[in-house]
């Protein structure tokens, strides 16, 4: 069974290895602000297991950072983005994207998360 995505097809397998590849955490909210989804890959950050879901996501997160996820789940923001030094080791870049479909209806929220030492360590270039 293959998923029309709009810009080709996938089927479930191909999605899951995608995923699981990619160099970045995912975390999708739904618009009732519980999670319903996150990547599972092995050099995750933020290390999630399935007993988040379902949960709300302002129990998921920080005191002193709920304030800036319910700005963008209550849809006064389209998108955040911060950076931390995880224990002064890893430079962490997280971004909260509100989804919307084709009518503008706010399906939820995507947060993205990427470990950005080794991007910053680049110079010069190196080219195929």
């Amino acid at each position: 069974h293959f998923f029309d995505l709009g810009s080709g097809n996938l089927n479930l397998k191909q999605l899951v290895a995608i995923f699981k590849t990619l160099p970045v955490d995912l975390t999708f909210v739904d618009h009732t602000d519980h999670v319903r989804w996150f990547s599972n890959n092995a050099n995750r950050i933020f290390p999630r297991t399935n007993s988040v879901l379902g949960r709300a996501v302002v129990n998921c997160h920080p005191p002193k950072s709920v304030d800036k996820v319910e700005k963008i789940l209550a849809g006064k923001e389209d998108h955040a983005e911060f950076w931390i030094n995880l224990h002064g080791e890893r430079f962490i870049h997280i971004e909260y994207y509100a989804l919307h479909d084709d009518q503008g209806q706010y399906l939820g929220c995507l947060e993205v998360s990427q470990d950005l030492n080794h991007v910053r360590s680049l110079t010069g270039e190196r080219r195929l």
